[in-house]
């Protein structure tokens, strides 16, 4: 059984936690508590293959970002999280792929963009259209998603299993991924 290290990366408030718990034990987390740093394991079948999922959910706080360049240094798959009720947040995510690509040294690293909270549509900053449009930029997948609702929740973290499988296989030239832009 393949093992992957899989790095949750956003701002504080965005629903790292929320989207990782909902994923690991199925449950939604109402109350916002601050994370440091929490670290899952779950088992997941993805196209017939089973797989172990080390999952690091990460502080999205500024004062632990010093911590960001180990998380990335071990990490194989990115899922970098906004929230679309909040412009800001989607602005941070830019800083932290950058990161990504420095500490990694690699411009394919296998990375979801991902905004989240899409059950407070009502509320939406961020457009469907400015998600996709950064995505296609950085050449990776892009998803909307909702912790709450548990919309796309467990499609992530198969894709994210793709793309880490597309990565480890050097001889594919730049594959598309089975669930591109899925809304």
């Amino acid at each position: 059984m393949r093992e992957y290290k899989v790095v949750v990366l956003g701002s504080g408030g965005v629903g790292k936690s929320a989207l990782t718990v909902q994923f690991v034990t199925g449950t939604f987390i109402e109350k916002y508590d601050p994370t440091i740093e929490d670290f899952y394991r779950k088992e997941i079948e993805v196209d017939a293959s089973p797989s172990v999922l080390e999952i690091l959910d990460t502080a999205g706080t500024e004062q632990f970002a010093s911590m960001r360049d180990l998380y990335i240094k071990n990490g194989q798959g990115f899922i970098l999280v906004y929230s679309l009720v909040n412009q800001q947040s989607f602005q941070d995510i830019r800083p932290m792929r950058d990161q990504i690509i420095r500490v990694k040294r690699y411009e394919k690293v296998p990375v979801i963009l991902v905004g989240n909270k899409v059950d407070l549509e009502s509320e939406r900053e961020v457009s469907s259209n400015e998600g996709r449009a950064l995505a296609e930029e950085w050449g990776c997948p892009f998803m909307e998603t909702s912790a709450k609702s548990k919309t796309m929740v467990d499609e992530l973290f198969a894709e994210i299993v793709r793309q880490m499988n597309y990565a480890a296989q050097p001889d594919k030239d730049d594959p598309c991924c089975s669930a591109c832009n899925i809304q």
